[in-house]
């Protein structure tokens, strides 16, 4: 069998479980302009796929903050790999001579998790901070340079500018880019396409935004880590990772959501939902407990609707494809009853 990457052309339906619910999806997602995508899948069978303009499941595109999810599956497999001692290592200790000497010394106390779970303390990068951020020639110094607003592990304070600390961390720790990382711990043994994205004036690969991979890799991606970082037989993050990713450490102060290490923690449909979200409406959930993932992709262009957009998403896949995925189990069940 080919791996699910591959094995399915667009728009076909691998596994319809009963009842309705996929049709009122499909009816309800195309009222949204600004949607390219939706797939979802139950225990790793596509029963929803779908496309209105834009690129479709195969395509690499744009996945903008959900860049932060991918990063952390990186961070993981760096730490079981020995590049990166544990999350409680103080980020100073891999980074090669990029903390400015007029720095905080605070910054020495920034551990690797610390910058996972965006509790670094560091004035944020991101909101209106973030146009002066990239024009600047040293991304990581400028980050790292930012006056402390809190003391490193309290706040949770969102800022890119803390993942893309993370994506040199790597890079110096490990001698080889973020790319090429991904490209051996992700794209390899998921069988998925991750190309070159963005990099910065040093020549790091943007932590934390602009990667490109396609919904499909997305899917395959989540269903990883719905398996407890298992896929197709190989493990590609330990499910330790996996379990430490989801434990809660911050809530977002704009959804209310809980967030761990990259990973966003909420309730969709009385079930816990782990899911990792980018500007304009890119979106990966994960609901173990019903076997269930879905991604969406979206316009990454301004003006993006915000918040507002992604709940009004998740309240169609609350609404219909979370109930054909617990349907099914509930046939499934009767069944074996």
């Amino acid at each position: 069998m080919l791996p699910l990457a591959l094995s399915l052309s667009v728009g076909t339906v691998l596994a319809s479980p009963p009842g309705t619910a996929p049709e009122q999806a499909r009816a309800e997602f195309a009222q949204f302009d600004r949607l390219h995508t939706v797939i979802a899948a139950h225990r790793g069978e596509i029963f929803f796929e779908e496309s209105w303009g834009g690129p479709g499941p195969f395509e690499p595109v744009n996945i903008k903050s959900l860049s932060k999810t991918i990063l952390s599956a990186l961070v993981g497999r760096a730490i079981e790999e020995g590049v990166l001692e544990s999350v409680d290592q103080p980020v100073v200790e891999v980074l090669n001579n990029r903390v400015p000497p007029a720095a905080d010394a605070r910054v020495e106390h920034i551990t690797i998790g610390n910058l996972l779970s965006m509790q670094a303390g560091l004035e944020r990068t991101s909101g209106s901070n973030y146009g002066r951020w990239v024009v600047s020639n040293d991304w990581v110094g400028y980050a790292l340079s930012r006056d402390f607003v809190s003391e490193p592990g309290e706040d949770r304070l969102y800022s890119t500018g803390s993942s893309h600390i993370l994506s040199a961390a790597l890079t110096d720790a490990s001698g080889q880019s973020t790319w090429q990382l991904a490209q051996s711990w992700l794209s390899v043994p998921l069988n998925v396409r991750i190309p070159h994205w963005l990099t910065d004036p040093q020549g790091i690969y943007f932590g934390g935004n602009d990667m490109l991979m396609s919904p499909r890799a997305l899917l395959r991606f989540g269903e990883m880590y719905r398996q407890g970082g298992t896929l197709d037989g190989r493990q590609v993050v330990s499910a330790e990772w996996v379990e430490r990713s989801w434990e809660p450490r911050g809530t977002s102060r704009w959804s209310g959501d809980l967030y761990g290490y990259g990973w966003f923690i909420t309730d969709l449909g009385g079930y816990t939902a782990y899911y990792g979200r980018g500007f304009g409406g890119q979106v990966l959930w994960v609901v173990p407990e019903v076997e269930l993932t879905v991604v969406v992709t979206s316009s990454p262009n301004p003006p993006s609707p915000g918040g507002r957009y992604v709940r009004q998403l998740a309240d169609v896949v609350e609404r219909h494809l979370l109930p054909a995925a617990t349907h099914a189990d509930s046939s499934a069940e009767g069944e074996a009853g």
